[in-house]
């Protein structure tokens, strides 16, 4: 990964991005992608989409969310302890004892999950985020008030890490390695003589209610959209084989198989990772993604999607682990993908011509 390459994601993943706050995080990537994109556009809801060839007929969109999980302060105690909800799926556990970003109405300050001494019975039983709350050092609901509010966001404070020179451990790559991804193809497609429109979306609101996804597609009406976000890997203990797919780091991008998956798409993407010798991976998604891709296909007319998925460790945890080289590899492969469309493809699963 070139040093530029590695400066933009670990900006991006320096940036704190609640979903429904995505303000900050979005106004970065425009400020990498506007230097290749022909236009940028954005929307009401926060979208931030790079364009190639605008006036190609034939569209494919991608999509990658740039929000991440994280907390929406639901009260404030008279001693000045703020309790809190669940902002998308965290894990209640896995934020017990961790420093908190409180994005305050105020100002932006630091706070701590309290944990019960272990000499004082420790943690025990399960433990759900009504449980909790945070400390911030204040001394009444009075000083609290002054400087955060109801409604306000918190993210989990942490830097992210470099291992091994290999993998990357952070909170929130899922998904902003997706929204960094697509930057990158956007930037390398921009050296390429396209023959379609390529819309890569920064997608807000993924975590929680998938609604970025759902403004892009029914702004833009592509031909076709490819989600592009992270999923499962199952490479590490504690992991039980039988109930998931086998995933692993370094094994290459994750192709979904599935009923709300186009079956053409995920041709095209299967042969651009043969011209380029790159291994993929399968999941399946039976009914539905859980992703993007769900909100983009009930646009309009409908939209054929594909899925693509990082191979990810610790889901949804302060410390998600993905592989520097599949990173690479996706990047490659929707390249690859994208650059051999004629922009006369023919989608319609009845035409048997793949």
């Amino acid at each position: 990964m070139a040093d530029t390459k590695y400066d933009v994601l670990m900006d991006l993943l320096h940036t704190p991005s609640p979903s429904s706050m995505e303000m900050e995080i979005q106004k970065k990537w425009i400020n990498y992608v506007k230097d290749y994109a022909d236009e940028i556009r954005t929307d009401h809801v926060g979208n931030a989409i790079g364009v190639l060839n605008p006036d190609a007929p034939f569209k494919v969109l991608l999509a990658g969310h740039c929000d991440e999980i994280g907390f929406i302060i639901q009260r404030i105690d008279e001693r000045g302890f703020i309790f809190f909800e669940k902002l998308g799926g965290i894990n209640p556990k896995a934020a017990i004892g961790m420093r908190v970003t409180v994005l305050g109405y105020q100002e932006t300050l630091t706070g701590v999950i309290g944990v019960n001494a272990q000499h004082h019975g420790g943690i025990k039983g399960d433990v759900g985020v009504q449980d909790l709350y945070m400390d911030c050092g204040f001394q009444s609901k009075e000083e609290a008030l002054k400087k955060v509010q109801i409604g306000d966001l918190c993210v989990l404070k942490t830097d992210p890490e470099i291992l091994q020179d290999r993998y990357i451990s952070a909170r929130g790559l899922d998904n902003r390695t997706g929204a960094f991804i697509i930057a990158e193809v956007i930037r390398k497609l921009s050296e390429k003589d396209l023959s379609i429109g390529v819309y890569g979306a920064s997608t807000v609101n993924e975590e929680t209610n998938m609604g970025g996804a759902y403004f892009a597609a029914a702004g833009i009406e592509p031909d076709f959209a490819i989600a592009v976000d992270v999923t499962f890997a199952t490479d590490y203990p504690n992991v039980d084989p039988k109930k998931l797919a086998e995933v692993h780091l370094e094994g290459g991008p994750v192709l979904a198989k599935g009923a709300p998956i186009h079956r053409k798409v995920n041709h095209w993407l299967e042969k651009a990772a043969k011209e380029k010798s790159i291994p993929l991976q399968y999941e399946l998604t039976p009914d539905a993604t859980r992703t993007d891709a769900d909100k983009m296909r009930y646009t309009g007319k409908g939209v054929p999607v594909a899925l693509v998925s990082l191979p990810l460790r610790y889901m949804h945890s302060p410390v998600e682990t993905v592989s520097k080289k599949d990173i690479d590899k996706e990047i490659d492969l929707l390249v690859t993908m994208l650059e051999n469309l004629t922009g006369k493809e023919d989608l319609n699963l009845l035409h048997d011509d793949v």
